[in-house]
């Protein structure tokens, strides 16, 4: 499908540009596939997982036609698995660590996994029921891939859960931050079912901290769960950023879950930054009928945050990058539209607190480029009030844990995913959340039994 430069692209046909772009595997080529596994005793791609799938059980289960126990298997382990076999980076973890690497190459896991999950998805299979009743009642905040998985744990463990999610639909990340041409919406929706039929809770449209108060989650649960991930992007910190035609790379995506514009058509875009956001903003802009669309990073392409999979398909769609350059004010015309970008070339110094180059403004270098639209897309802030509003001890908003009991400052406080994840870390996976959600359930059951325990 040719995505680039027609200013005669009709709406349909952007539309379509935001279906889904891989196909699954047929039901003869998973068979094939789930054939070639060597079903390892001591499987390294187990242990490559962040939440410790059985690799080996689900494709095995695959290969004799057990689709609901393939999709179980993989459900039980990853809360958001179905999510995962689209976005997690494989080739790093799971398939990088396959044993057929040395000698042919690795079974296509996330492949897989995704065969099985789709087929539970269409099938409409509910595959767990909630545990007995303990009597415990915990809230979560956010309903993202951490607050999910904390809360189907919880679930499964019989404590009654409410989820309590700022959005209209839950699934955080999953529901609109990843372009849905690599994660449609029904993929997270249906994950969220599976939490949902556990008879969990969740208030949509309530943001804690405004429409009900911290205090009454504190006094009224035996636990609450602080999962809200990160907010917006920061500002760049240049002049023009008040520009029309400067957007969010966060909102820039969630505005394509809802309604596909055409006003980007036969436009030039410039992406600030180098991270998997940035790739889903220039990729939306090609999908979107920009006619050139460029990222530029102020750092080279070895220190991008970029998962590999992520660059190689932005640079498929024709995407420009633009390594060593920052961007030094927005330019725009009378009538407060963004008509150009001047930039300055860098060049890198010494390590940052974060272990990385510091780039460093080349004297004399400044160029401009004309362009329609800016997107920033220089990481995200954090929600500092309201973990403030909980009086829990932070790092600029990354929030201060137990490693061990995912425990805050206030013991009654549990913290998982991107509120924990700190600075110079590269990006935060989805996967890696949804492990630390889970880990946190069996946290607060271990904190909760031994308290009856003690008082027994």
């Amino acid at each position: 499908m040719n995505l680039r430069n027609s200013t005669q692209i009709s709406l349909s046909e952007l539309e379509n540009n935001f279906q889904e772009v891989h196909p699954g595997l047929s039901n003869q080529e998973a068979i094939e596939e789930a054939n070639r596994c060597l079903y390892c005793y001591d499987a390294p791609c187990i242990t490559a997982c962040p939440t410790g799938i059985d690799i080996p059980t689900f494709i095995k289960k695959i290969a004799s036609g057990n689709l609901k126990g393939s999709a179980k298997t993989i459900m039980t382990s990853n809360p958001i698995g179905a999510s995962c076999a689209r976005v997690c980076p494989t080739e790093e973890l799971c398939e990088g660590a396959c044993v057929l690497n040395h000698s042919t190459k690795p079974i296509m896991i996330g492949n897989l996994q995704r065969f099985a999950t789709d087929w539970a998805i269409k099938n409409e299979q509910v595959l767990f029921k909630a545990g007995q009743s303990n009597g415990k009642k915990v809230a979560i905040v956010g309903g993202g891939p951490a607050g999910i998985s904390a809360a189907r744990e919880l679930a499964l463990l019989g404590y009654q859960v409410t989820i309590f999610e700022a959005e209209k639909e839950a699934g955080g990340l999953n529901t609109y931050g990843i372009v849905s041409f690599r994660l449609p919406q029904s993929i997270s929706f249906w994950e969220v079912d599976q939490v949902k039929s556990l008879d969990v809770e969740i208030r949509t449209n309530t943001r804690v901290g405004k429409d009900i108060a911290v205090s009454e989650l504190i006094e009224n649960y035996d636990a609450v769960v602080l999962a809200i991930g990160m907010s917006s992007v920061p500002e760049l910190g240049i002049d023009g950023e008040n520009l029309d035609g400067v957007y969010d790379a966060i909102e820039f995506v969630k505005a394509t879950k809802d309604k596909v514009s055409e006003r980007f058509v036969g436009q030039r875009a410039v992406v600030i930054g180098a991270g998997n956001t940035a790739i889903d903003g220039a990729t939306c802009s090609v999908r979107l009928g920009a006619e050139n669309v460029k990222i530029l990073y102020r750092r080279t392409e070895a220190e991008m945050t970029a998962y590999d999979f992520e660059y190689e398909f932005a640079k498929q769609d024709g995407v420009e990058f633009r390594w060593l350059t920052a961007p030094k004010r927005i330019i725009g015309d009378e009538n407060g539209k963004v008509t150009a970008i001047e930039c300055i070339k860098m060049e890198l110094g010494e390590p940052d607190e974060g272990g990385r180059r510091r780039p460093v403004p080349v004297e004399g270098s400044e160029f401009i480029l004309q362009v329609d639209a800016v997107i920033k897309a220089i990481g995200q802030s954090r929600y500092i009030q309201l973990i403030e509003q909980f009086g829990l001890e932070h790092d600029a908003g990354v929030v201060k844990i137990n490693k061990e009991t995912f425990q805050t400052s206030n013991e009654k406080v549990f913290a998982c995913g991107d509120v924990i994840f700190g600075k110079g870390q590269g990006e935060a996976m989805v996967v890696s959340a949804a492990q630390q959600g889970k880990e946190t359930a069996y946290a607060i059951h271990k904190q909760l039994f031994k308290q009856v325990t003690e008082t027994a």
